[in-house]
């Protein structure tokens, strides 16, 4: 199969003046490399498109692939992450992950957890803020008060999450929200802070065949940004960081049954992840979800995590495709013949 990889790369932006923060959620070179080699092995004939400013040309100039292996991130304004689906569509040219309306939904954390909340999901109570001002008031209905999260609406990779991102009085998120609405420029979300263990869990597949890979917890070390899984802890993982298998019965089956909850609720499709939270109680909470998870074979999430449940990373790309070739084709002979690359996951 002729598979396109569109990706934003973290060094194409640099070179153009970009901060490390700025391309904190784009892709590194040993990532790109990685998905090229496991897709070439897979049996795919692969090419590098690159992100939506590359792909638009070659799109006007009539070229074509069997499938489109989205990771786009994409740059500007909310619905960064659906533009490339949404050309890929409007060409009719199939592709992996989810579509630009879930996209759009997941990367808007107050939209989703709307949808999470009308499932009949646990979520934290939230709002969203488009000024300082609006923060110092919390609703009455929080009863627990202080003290609670602040982050941006729309970032991803632990963007614009410091320690400092717990506030315990209205003066501390006034301050923290100034700060974060001037940086990022958009809303940002207060939520009730959730001070139990904190969980990731990867699924494959898409509706009724959309299954949990694992699951592990994220604990933080000695020397990791206190309580918070901060953008630093995140980036700095190897030495912040022990990401331990969650094998308890009882918190497993709590976390897959959410998860897995989540991920069908907000029409993910072929591949992503789901973070939750414990409340003191230890109930837990749906906090986002990531339909375009990081595929960096040892530093991102999914694939430590599919790691820890016996897959290897061939098999965990295996599976991606096949789920999206379980979608895009309707003759069962071609969907055969993709599964077989999926080296007996599927």
């Amino acid at each position: 199969m002729k598979i396109g990889l569109t990706y934003d790369s973290r060094r194409d932006y640099a070179a153009l003046g970009f901060s490390e923060e700025d391309v904190a959620e784009f892709d590194s070179e040993a990532t790109l490399e990685a998905l090229t080699a496991v897709l070439t092995a897979l049996g795919h004939e692969v090419e590098r498109l690159g992100n939506v400013f590359a792909l638009a040309p070659r799109l006007c100039a009539g070229q074509s692939w069997d499938l489109v292996f989205n990771i786009c991130e994409g740059l500007f304004g909310r619905n960064r992450e659906s533009q490339v689906p949404a050309l890929l569509e409007a060409y009719q040219i199939p592709y992996a992950f989810s579509d630009p309306l879930t996209l759009a939904l997941t990367l808007d954390k107050a939209l989703a957890k709307q949808i999470i909340h009308a499932a009949g999901l646990r979520t934290p109570l939230f709002l969203t803020a488009a000024t300082a001002e609006e923060c110092r008031t919390l609703p009455e209905r929080w009863q627990q008060g202080y003290p609670v999260f602040v982050k941006p609406l729309c970032e991803g990779t632990g963007k614009g999450i410091t320690a400092e991102a717990v506030v315990r009085d209205p003066g501390a998120l006034a301050r923290y929200a100034e700060r974060l609405l001037t940086t990022y420029q958009q809303p940002v979300l207060v939520e009730e802070f959730l001070p139990g263990r904190e969980f990731t869990v990867g699924l494959v597949g898409t509706g009724d065949e959309a299954r949990v890979v694992g699951a592990m917890e994220v604990v933080l070390l000695a020397n990791a940004d206190p309580g918070v899984y901060t953008y630093a802890n995140k980036e700095y993982c190897e030495d912040r960081v022990a990401y331990r298998p969650l094998l308890e019965p009882s918190w497993l089956h709590a976390a897959a049954t959410l998860a897995l909850a989540a991920y069908r609720a907000l029409g993910c499709r072929d591949a992503g992840r789901v973070d939750l939270r414990a409340d003191a109680n230890g109930q837990l909470h749906f906090l986002e979800v990531n339909p375009l998870a990081g595929l960096h074979p040892t530093h991102s999430d999914l694939p430590i995590l599919s790691t820890q449940a016996g897959w290897t990373y061939a098999q965990l790309i295996g599976a991606i495709v096949a789920s999206a070739a379980r979608r895009t084709f309707p003759g069962r002979a071609r969907v055969e013949q993709i599964l077989r690359f999926a080296h007996g996951t599927s």
